[in-house]
This record gives structure tokens, sequence and C-alpha cells, in this order.
């Protein structure tokens, strides 16, 4: 059987002012991955691509590898990189006997809501019975048409997303099962009219843990797939929110029922998926009191405010400006992206001083609050292209690229200044230029959850600053005009069934 792989995949926040246009879906090449060069990447790779290949593979099918079209978040993708992967990926479904897709969930073009749901339309209106897996992200805002137009669907039990490759294994062989006649796929939906706060969204912790649990309990008792998800709450669109997907061997009833079940235990718990804010100056004395408690480790700061991986700008300069005003020393601070700033560390060279417009170079016209340049004068500490292979389970077998980068030596704080968004999941982040961050008292990262795969069990304490960017967790900094209404927590909402 000729099994076709592909991959369009992006998270959107309607809020940021971050292009995404088909540059960002390239890692910087002309266009995203195909074919042979994409497979000779991904094969073996911790990634939803890598899952499917295994699996492809291992049960003796060709491959036929499509598009692998990735891009960090960022705003609405624009209708010209969209029509190129869309087409790429309708081209493919007319060449191959099953479809096997790592889509998102939550990605919103400049045309359309719901661009998975588009894709799919697109692709059954050529190929109307083409057998067809998805593999979703946790943060995926699940639609009627997503579902309606796909023959599997499957999500993330995890956030940090640990477990990408062994969602899309169970996807492709919950496929292949049924198209061997061993399984029938009966797949059944639902959601509920909250947005839980990505700050509270973490499976290491209460309310997500336990209903991730219910739900692999709910598999290892039978279920095909069920996957519960927490949805993103940053893309302003009707569907945003928490849904489940439930996926039995021709049992509707059961379906239902396990989609019930864990919708009223999210609904039960919507409280909890509330995130709780703290001022900054708080968080900075806070920070301070824990830095001479006992313990081994930095203090990690969060600058969860700007985090690139929900769609943040990487560039605002609130927390940064707190951290130098508070006067911590012995710091280390991943990162900014300033591209313009990275040119003139060059342009200066290694021990150079330097003085510059740090940041705030990207306006926000989505939030009230402006972000503003910080005039620093450093040190240029070290230059780097910015490339290192991933030491985390999370990107298995892939090399992150952060742009040509450079530290930035302001008294007591480096600064890793970056010309290309990347989360900082990975402590090579650090390491790649010179850094080790448990050598630190401190560390910043513009991060939200995704930091405790790599640094949690580096740190002795953790402080979470709510500074600015289009990743606030402060609602009322938000409007949302498309959403449905009511939901909680931005109405008073008693019954999740209205």
């Amino acid at each position: 059987m000729r099994v076709g792989i592909a991959e369009m995949s992006h998270e959107t926040n309607t809020f940021s002012p971050v292009v995404t246009d088909l540059a960002r879906f390239s890692g910087g090449r002309a266009q995203p991955l195909e074919g042979a060069k994409a497979l000779a990447v991904y094969r073996g790779t911790g990634s939803c691509l890598g899952g499917y290949i295994k699996v492809a593979e291992a049960r003796g099918h060709e491959v036929v590898m499509g598009i692998a079209a990735g891009a960090p978040p960022s705003g609405p993708v624009e209708d010209d990189a969209f029509e190129y992967m869309c087409g790429r990926i309708v081209a493919l479904a007319g060449a191959c006997d099953a479809l096997l897709l790592d889509l998102h969930g939550a990605m919103v073009t400049r045309t359309y809501d719901d661009g998975e749901g588009e894709l799919l339309r697109r692709i059954r209106a050529s190929a109307p019975d083409l057998p067809i897996a998805v593999a979703l992200d946790m943060h995926a805002n699940i639609t009627e048409d997503i579902v309606r137009l796909s023959t599997l669907v499957t999500g993330y039990h995890t956030y940090p997303h640990i477990d990408m490759d062994s969602t899309a294994e169970r996807a492709a062989n919950k496929l292949f099962d049924a198209l061997e006649g061993n399984t029938q796929i009966c797949m059944r939906w639902g959601n509920a009219p909250m947005l839980p706060h990505v700050m509270r969204q973490g499976t290491d912790d209460h309310p997500n843990r336990a209903l991730q649990e219910q739900a692999m309990a709910f598999e290892a008792e039978g279920a095909l797939a069920v996957s519960l998800f927490t949805g993103f709450p940053h893309a302003d669109i009707h569907d945003a929110g928490l849904s489940v997907i439930a996926v039995t061997d021709g049992d509707a009833a059961g379906a239902e029922r396990i989609v019930e079940t864990l919708l009223d235990q999210a609904w039960d718990d919507r409280h909890d998926f509330v995130y709780a804010l703290e001022p900054l100056e708080t968080s900075m004395a806070r920070a301070c009191e824990l830095a001479q408690s006992p313990g081994d480790g930095p203090v990690l700061l969060l600058d969860h405010y700007d985090n690139t991986a929900s769609g943040g700008t990487m560039d605002t300069t609130d927390v940064l400006a707190a951290v130098l005003e508070a006067g911590l020393d012995d710091v280390a601070m991943f990162g900014i992206y300033d591209p313009e700033a990275v040119g003139m560390m060059q342009a200066a060279g290694i021990g150079a001083e330097v003085t510059l417009e740090l940041g705030g170079k990207l306006p926000m016209p989505a939030l009230s609050r402006e972000s503003r340049p910080l005039r620093v004068t450093g040190r240029v500490k070290l230059l780097s292209e910015g490339r290192f292979p991933a030491t985390v389970a999370m990107s298995r077998g892939l090399t992150m690229d952060m742009g040509h980068s450079g530290v930035l030596s302001i008294g007591g704080v480096d600064v890793v200044v970056v010309s290309r968004h990347i989360e900082p999941f990975d402590p090579g982040c650090f390491r790649a230029v010179g850094i080790e961050p448990t050598a630190r008292r401190y560390l910043v990262l513009k991060s939200r959850i995704h930091y405790r795969v790599g640094f949690r069990d580096l740190v002795k304490a953790i402080v979470e600053c709510a500074g600015l960017g289009v990743c606030t967790s402060d609602y009322s900094e938000l409007t949302f005009e498309h959403v449905r209404r009511p939901i909680f927590p931005l109405d008073g909402v008693n019954s999740r069934r209205g």
C-alpha cells in the first residue's frame, strides 16, 4: 500500500503581529522540505512525522513522503503560504492509498478560521474515500469539519509535548488495523464552553493531569483512541476551547459516553483551569528571596507573557528591565528576538562594548500597552551561528536553529539575542553559546510550560513573571470578538450544556 505522509502544522495566535509566511514554514529554505530529503531528516526523530514513518515502514508499506511544513506559532497564516501547502498535500492525496497527516488543530489563515478543516475539505473534494489519519496537538481547537472529514484523529496526552511520535504511531496503527479489517472505526466528539488558561494546562498539574490519565485509562480499557484537547485560547475563533474526541471499535454509545464523561470532569474542574496573576514587582522580590534559600541550582524566572511557542514576539523587555532594576546578578536570559541588534553585535565584534536599543521592535496593536525597546550598554561576549542538536525528548533527533545569535553582557546579566523565534525548552539553547545554566544564580526564559522538559530538574525554584506580550494570561487585556459566547471564564456560565 502506498502511504502518504505530510505535515502542515501551525498554532495561530490571532493577536500576534508576527508574520506567518511560507518562509516561516521552510526553516530558512526557499520551500518546505519534501520527498526524500524530508524523509531523511525526520526518520527516527521524536516528531509526529518520525512516528508515522516508523509505523508505515515497520508494517511494510511504501512511504510517499509529502511536504514537511511546520512553523513556530505566530499570527494568521498568509494566504499564499496556505495555498501552496494545501496544493502539495492535495496532490499527494491523489497519489496514495492512505494518508497520514501531522496537523496542529489551531491554524487560522487570513481567509479561513479553520485551516485544517479547509485542507480536509479540499482533500475530500478530490479523494472522497481516502483513509485519513490525523495527529493533532493538545492545543487544537476542534471543529466539526476536522472530525467529519478525517477517518481517525488522535491527540497528544502530554504538555510539555513529549509524546508526539507515539501520538502519530497510535493514529497510524489504528488506521492500518481498520484497513486490514481488524476494527471498525467509530468516532464521536464534543466541546465545553471554556477557555482554559495555557499556564494551567500542564500535564504535571491538576486538573489536566487527571484528565489525561482518564483518557489513557479509557484507551487501556479498549477504546481505540481518546484525546482531550485543552484548546488554544489565543486563537479568537468560534470553536476555540476544550474538547474531546473518542474513537471506539464500532461502539457509538461507548464513544459518546467517553466524551461526556471527560467533558463533565473538565467542566467540574473549570475553576482550576483559571490562572492567578501576580504583580511583576512581587515576582522580582520573591525571586530574590528564593535565591537566598537552601538548595542547589538557579532560580528560574518565566517571562511567560512573551512565549514564542504561543505566538509571542519574543522581543518584549518588561521582565528584563525589572531584572536589571532589581539588581539581580549572575543571570542568564534566553532570549530576545532582535535581528537588528544581532547585526550590530556582529559588526562590533566579540569583546566590543555596544550601546543599542534592545527588543521592542514589533508593535502589538492587539494590546493597549506598548512594547518599548530597552536602551542598554553591554559587552559582546560571544557570537554564534545558532544551531545545536536537541538534547531532550521533545525534539529528539532534530537540529535546533535560533539563527545568528550573540550573548550581550549587561552588567551581571547575560542576554542571548537571537534572529529566529525559538522556544527555550532545551538547555542546549544556553550551552550552545557558552553558558552553563546550572552554574548561574538566576535563569530567565521566555516560556510557559515547555521549559519543564529540559529545565525543571535543573533549577531549585520557579517564579512566573507577568510581563508584557500577546501570550498574556490576563484575558482582560485581549478583545475576543469571534469566540462563541457565553464561555467560561470570560462570562458567568453555570452549565456546560447552556
